[in-house]
């Protein structure tokens, strides 16, 4: 007897929930792109036990995702650092966050609908004098402060994860990514967007 649906890989990424990510930096003066590219990244351990609490009760925590944040501090080689882990519960150098400036649902089509759907962008664009340096690690967080300038990072880091940790007093990190480190200068502007589909 064969068990099974036939199901390719690539069929199960589709039906699993997942997110990409769109990084586009220009010249803040000519328009000249610096960098663009798209990404698949991984959904960590923290986003159930999140997703889990805001099924259980609305107003705890008081909001979903809230911030992008940016780092400095994928470990591994700078041009091809280590693949992201789901135990990530943090950044490893964070220097900058922010809220989002738009987020929009989408249908099957990738087209921007004015409805709820199973796709939804998340975008933060970063101005010239924010998150300059040589980024390699980013992510998406439901932070306990709307205020980008207060931290409360999980002090249960990579590559250890006590699942007992109460984490309902820290940022949660839930969509995490390395890459090849891309220096973000002064006269750049940089925009991501995050397109997560459950």
């Amino acid at each position: 007897m064969k068990l099974g649906m036939g199901i390719t890989n690539s069929e199960k990424m589709a039906l699993a929930p997942h997110g990409r990510f769109i990084f586009h930096m220009e010249n803040a003066k000519t328009g000249e792109v610096l960098s663009h590219w798209e990404r698949d990244n991984i959904i960590t351990r923290d986003a159930g036990i999140l997703a889990a609490r805001l099924f259980r009760d609305n107003k705890e925590p008081n909001h979903g995702l809230n911030m992008l944040s940016v780092g400095t501090g994928a470990s591994g080689n700078l041009l091809s650092p280590d693949a992201p882990d789901d135990k990530q519960r943090r950044l490893n150098n964070e220097i900058a966050r922010k809220g989002f400036s738009s987020t929009t649902f989408r249908n099957p089509s990738g087209v921007a609908v004015a409805y709820p759907t199973n796709v939804v962008d998340f975008t933060t664009t970063f101005g010239e004098s924010e998150a300059v340096g040589p980024l390699n690690e980013m992510g998406l967080a439901c932070t306990v402060s709307d205020n980008p300038t207060v931290l409360n990072p999980n002090p249960n880091a990579y590559p250890t994860y006590d699942e007992t940790l109460d984490t309902t007093t820290y940022d949660v990190l839930v969509n995490y990514l390395t890459f090849s480190v891309v220096t973000k200068p002064a006269t750049a502007v940089l925009t991501i967007t995050w397109r997560l589909t459950f």
